[in-house]
């Protein structure tokens, strides 16, 4: 009896791959996604999503995407620009002009008092 060669009779087919269901680049899937868009803990992620974040169930995941969450902190900001932190974000000055921001409206809100 002879070893099989190369050319044998006999043809093997092969399944063709299939694809998993390709995900947008927008779309944001599981706790640890959002949460690292948004720059946050897990925890606060998950509290956000119970006071009105948009996030959906989809099977035993949640689901979200950037265009989502970027409308919703534009809307919870009221209109103050929301950037969210990177690695090359200079945090420091991002702190003074939050700061800014609120001694600016103190002073007004004191003034609107008096």
């Amino acid at each position: 009896m002879q070893p099989p060669s190369s050319g044998s009779k006999h043809r093997t087919s092969i399944m063709p791959r299939r694809n998993k269901a390709k995900q947008k680049p927008d779309a944001l899937k599981g706790w640890q996604q959002i949460a690292a868009f948004l720059g946050q803990r897990v925890s606060v992620a998950q509290r956000w999503a119970a006071e009105g974040m948009p996030a959906r169930k989809q099977g035993r995941y949640v689901a979200s995407s950037r265009e989502e969450l970027n409308g919703w902190l534009g809307r919870e900001s009221a209109g103050e620009l929301v950037q969210i932190a990177g690695k090359e974000t200079d945090l420091s000055a991002e702190l003074k002009r939050g700061l800014s921001f609120v001694r600016k409206h103190n002073r007004e809100h004191k003034k609107k008092a008096a």
